[in-house]
Order: C-alpha cells, then sequence, then structure tokens
C-alpha cells in the first residue's frame, strides 16, 4: 500500500492507539484477534524454507513471530513515533535485550544513579560478567555525563522522570551530546508513556517500557517493549530469536486493548497525583515531596517543556526514619501495598526495603533512596479518598 494510501498516516495519537497494527484474519473479527499458537503450517518445504530465512516474509514460531504480539508492537511503534518495535517478557527483560544485543564485552555504559534498583542489579552483577562496565552520573547533571563518556563508551542509559525521585532529564541535550560522541541514547519511558512524552522526538535512539505498567494499566500481566530505528531493532531481535526472553500472545493481546485508553487514563493519573502532591505539602508530618508538578521542583520547567503533564507517580519523606514510614503505610486501607505501579488501583511503598532494597547503603544514599521515603503510584480512585486513607497514618502520633 503506498504511504498516501495508509488511512492511518497523519493520525493523531488518540486514533493510534485505537487503530493502529489491527490486520483483520478472514473471519472479519472487530476486536483484535488473540493468536494462541507455537507454530505455524506451511504450504510446502520451500516455502518453509523461504519464510525460515526471512525471504519470504510471515510467521515461522511464537517465540519471535506471533500476530498478536506484531500488533501490539505495531501500535505501541506508531505511538512513540518508532520504525519498530521489539516486544519482550518483561520490563527487565527489555533492557537485557537491548544491552546484550547493542553492547560487548569491552563496552563502557554511562548511567544514572536514578534508575529502577533492579536495573542497576542488572547492570552490576550480570552485564559486567559479560565485560560491560558501568559509570553511573547524577541525572541532571550534563556536565557528568559528559566528563563520564570514554572512547569505549556506547550507550547513554537513563529513566525520566526518574523513579521515585521524578528527578528530571534534559532529553535534548543528552541527544546532542549522545550524537557528538557517536554513542546511543537509550530513554526508559516506563512512568510517562508516549501519551505524555516521545523521547524519539527529542533525539533518543532506543525506548524502552515495562508494558507491565501503564501500558498495560490494570496490573494483568508482564511484558516489556524496546523501540527505534529498524537496524537497532533488527539487533534486538536477533538476540530475542536466539535467547527467547519472548512476549506472550495473550499478553500482548491485554497490552494492545490497554492502549486504547492510555492517553485518557494518564491525564486522570497526572491530574490526580498533581493534587496529592499539593495536599501532602500542607501535611505537618511530610517532609519533603517529589513531584515535577509541583513548581518548586527543580524539574518542573524542564518536565512542562517535554512532558505533557506529571505522570502519577510521586514520592515523599515523612519526619522520622524508617518506623515513621511504615506507619503511614500500614495504615492504609484502600492503596495496595505493592511494588508495582502504572495500575488503576493506587499502589504505596517502602524503596528503601523493596525496590531498591539490594542496592547498598552508598548506593541509595547516592539515589536519594532514605528510610523515610515513600512512593504512591497513584490510581483512579477518587482523590479524596485516596486522600483520607493516607491521612490516617500521617495523622497518627
Amino acid at each position: 500500500m503506498a504511504a498516501h494510501d495508509d488511512p492511518l498516516a497523519g493520525a493523531a495519537l488518540d486514533t493510534l492507539a485505537v487503530r493502529a497494527g489491527q490486520v483483520r484474519s478472514a473471519e472479519g473479527e472487530h476486536s483484535e484477534a488473540l493468536f494462541l499458537t507455537s507454530s505455524y503450517v506451511f504450504a510446502s518445504a520451500a516455502e518453509a524454507a523461504a519464510r525460515f530465512t526471512g525471504e519470504l516474509p510471515g510467521n515461522v514460531y511464537s517465540r519471535y513471530t506471533n500476530p498478536t504480539v506484531r500488533t501490539f508492537e505495531e501500535r505501541i511503534a506508531a505511538l512513540e513515533g518508532a520504525e519498530q518495535a521489539v516486544a519482550t517478557a518483561s520490563g527487565m527483560a527489555a533492557i537485557l535485550s537491548t544491552c546484550m544485543a547493542l553492547l560487548k564485552a569491552g563496552d563502557h555504559l554511562v548511567c544514572s544513579r536514578s534508575v529502577f534498583g533492579t536495573t542497576t542489579v542488572l547492570l552490576n552483577k550480570f552485564m559486567a560478567k559479560f565485560g560491560v562496565e558501568t559509570t553511573y552520573v547524577d541525572l541532571t547533571d550534563l556536565a557528568a555525563w559528559r566528563a563520564a563518556i570514554r572512547p569505549e563508551t556506547r550507550m547513554l542509559f537513563l529513566e525520566t522522570p526518574s523513579n521515585p525521585l521524578s528527578d528530571v532529564a534534559d532529553l535534548g541535550a543528552l541527544a546532542e551530546l549522545a550524537r557528538a560522541r557517536g554513542v546511543l541514547l537509550a530513554v526508559d519511558n516506563c512512568f510517562c508513556t508516549p501519551a505524555l512524552q516521545r523521547p524519539l522526538e527529542w533525539g533518543a535512539d532506543i525506548v524502552i517500557h515495562s508494558a507491565t505498567k501503564y501500558l498495560d494499566g490494570q496490573g494483568r500481566c508482564l511484558g516489556g517493549v524496546v523501540l527505534g530505528r529498524a537496524e537497532l531493532m533488527a539487533e534486538v531481535l536477533g538476540f530475542l530469536r536466539s535467547a527467547g526472553p519472548t512476549l506472550s500472545p495473550f499478553n500482548a493481546w491485554v497490552f494492545t486493548k490497554g492502549l486504547e485508553t492510555l492517553r485518557l487514563r494518564m491525564e486522570a493519573h497526572s491530574a490526580s497525583a498533581l493534587a496529592l502532591a499539593q495536599w501532602l505539602r500542607e501535611q505537618p508530618a511530610v517532609e519533603r515531596v517529589f513531584y515535577a508538578g509541583l513548581p518548586d521542583h527543580p524539574g518542573h520547567a524542564l518536565a512542562q517543556r517535554q512532558q505533557r503533564a506529571f505522570g502519577g507517580v510521586l514520592a515523599f519523606r515523612v519526619r522520622g526514619g524508617r518506623e515513621a514510614a511504615w506507619r503511614v503505610i500500614d495504615a492504609t486501607r484502600i492503596l495496595s501495598l505493592t511494588a508495582n505501579l502504572g495500575d488503576a488501583k493506587s499502589t504505596i511503598v517502602h524503596p528503601a526495603t523493596t525496590t531498591h532494597g539490594r542496592l547498598s547503603a552508598e548506593e541509595k544514599a547516592r539515589a536519594g533512596i532514605t528510610e523515610n521515603l515513600i512512593r504512591v503510584a497513584v490510581g483512579l480512585e477518587d482523590i479524596g479518598d485516596i486522600k483520607a486513607d493516607l491521612a490516617r497514618g500521617l495523622d497518627a502520633p
């Protein structure tokens, strides 16, 4: 089909979220089909051979070709403005696949200190075994990023906004630095999703998601996705084909349906999170609130420029140490005590002993993960009920 015949050419994000990537089967289904099959039957030995070599496009084996997974990949690629997407079994599988496909022994990676704790463990404990060295820098310190790059540096990796303190990276400046030094810029866009931020538009080379979070939106399935230029994604797909950290067709179908309401949900999450952050600032038991939507947040102006809204995740420090933080968490009756986020249900967690619990004391200190820090991922409940639930612990003596 010629580009000018594509009915979705130039379509807005909401339309792409509902329509992109769908190819109806002979049954003419309106909702996307779910193809639960491990393998495919070929018409002849010659066709099988051509499919396996890639000479003839089509499905080969569901470890790396499945129509349902492909629909999800094409839809999220359309939303991010990427040439290609490769879906994986989890968000961490997406990060692993990116590193294994694009880095080799002797390469060097520069990473923000403000990343998910398991990302740090993956880089320090496992990628190091394969000869990939990592240097950590402050997310917002452009001079530190510049100074950390070596001749053997291959990639810059970051999350923005960061988990859990909502630090904001200057994507345009980092992209310019990466291009000038001939390295790749990979951005974990999990907290914003393409509904709020599109890193490729700011010059990033690779975007990574834990689809488990907001792309699903209801905490149902595990999955991840890597997006970027076709030549980079060919390497990621090659790793996926050989190593097999594959997204299941069922999970891909769930994520595809989740994308249909993505913008609506992200706007609702963002509005409630801003209201909660403003309320938390007024509570005597709260020492500090971390949310880029607050005007006095160091990254507020930058977030306004490169995001459409500020997202649904915030963190705050209570007066007192771990005991005070745990008291607030344990007093809640509506919020779910779980490390997941991006759910319709609000979640609350103590990062120092859960999401970042495997970091050393020094690593926690450098990342700002204190014992009195609480993270809340604001869901879709009534904001008055969320405030009242947190007040149970904040008001306690």
